[in-house]
């Protein structure tokens, strides 16, 4: 399967061209439209420059390659538009960072309609929330939705996208930082009803509260794993 014009457009729009080779946002020499030396010729390095037609041959190069490396580890038929959308994605975060998403896995697990949020999570790069990632998520998600040809948009002449669907909080009763002031609050009244107990009974009361403490220590990492496991980017 190929990368269709859509997505071609959508990936140089959000990656611009450069004829000079410039360093990206964490650090990589880059030319063109984003390609790097991670891609395939040619390495680049300080001074290197290239004319737009051969950013141009570049490019579709590269995409070739992307589709061609992420195709065996999707699982499930796409249609070309879907499929466009994830060959941008895999582009912007490397074959890798693609291998071990959540996008990945709920594209296999066939819940396509959580994609969108999916992406929506991969819009950080050195630490920081870029809006260009933000604008460019939003972008491929339509794409991954629109249903045929007709329905994707020109994203090279598109000005707006689609808002990015924030990230819910967790609940009240799943929150650590509650959980730690619990705890907190227990520590204390413990301090304050010990001065006034005997010695046993002073002993079973820290004792009922390493039990607690280590109860909750336990629950705390049962949660982060779930949330590693099932709600990662």
């Amino acid at each position: 399967m190929k990368i269709n014009k859509a997505g071609i457009n959508l990936i140089k729009k959000y990656e611009g061209f450069r004829s000079h080779a410039y360093r990206d946002a964490v650090g990589v020499w880059t030319i063109g439209y984003g390609h790097t030396s991670r891609a395939g010729n040619p390495y680049v390095s300080r001074g290197l420059k290239i004319s737009r037609q051969q950013g141009e041959t570049i490019l579709a190069r590269d995409v070739e390659k992307f589709a061609r490396d992420i195709q065996p580890l999707i699982k499930v038929k796409l249609n070309e538009n879907q499929f466009s959308a994830l060959v941008s994605f895999a582009y912007n975060v490397g074959v890798g960072g693609f291998k071990k998403s959540s996008v990945l896995k709920r594209v296999n697990a066939g819940q396509f309609e959580a994609v969108p949020h999916r992406l929506s999570l991969w819009v950080k790069a050195g630490g920081h929330t870029l809006r260009g990632l933000v604008a460019r998520r939003a972008a491929e998600a339509d794409l991954f939705l629109a249903r045929d040809a007709g329905q994707a948009r020109d994203d090279s002449a598109a000005q707006t996208t689609r808002p990015v669907k924030p990230m819910s909080g967790k609940p009240a009763h799943k929150s650590t930082t509650n959980l730690a002031a619990v705890l907190s609050a227990i520590a204390g009244l413990v301090s304050s009803f010990k001065a006034g107990l005997s010695d046993n009974a002073s002993s079973l009361v820290i004792a009922g509260l390493a039990l607690v403490i280590i109860a909750a220590s336990l629950w705390i990492m049962r949660e982060r794993w779930y949330k590693i496991q099932n709600e990662g980017v």
